[in-house]
């Protein structure tokens, strides 16, 4: 289990267990390893990134109800890329669009 901030509550706070961190070929090929971690960050305090209302809603009824969790992020190109918390929370994954 990798927490990537620290645990003192506040808006700032971890929102879900992130479980094992997975990163694909293609991601880690063309992702900026900083923006990575920042979009991680990002993710595990529930700002979901590029994501429609309707989306970001459906993010926060997952964390409620147990479902999975999508974000999506620019990288330092403007390219979107994912990251995706499965409902068991034992896999997160960074991925490309292409490899979903």
């Amino acid at each position: 289990m990798i927490s990537l901030i620290d645990p003192l509550g506040g808006p700032s706070a971890p929102k879900f267990e992130m479980g094992e961190l997975i990163i694909t070929p293609g991601a880690m090929g063309r992702i900026d390893r900083r923006i990575v971690l920042a979009s991680l960050r990002r993710h595990h305090i529930g700002d979901w990134g590029e994501l429609e209302d309707e989306d970001k809603l459906a993010n926060e009824q997952a964390l409620k109800q147990g479902g999975r969790l999508f974000s999506v992020y620019l990288d330092q190109n403007k390219e979107r890329f994912y990251i995706i918390t499965e409902s068991t929370r034992e896999y997160t994954t960074i991925l490309l669009p292409e490899e979903y």
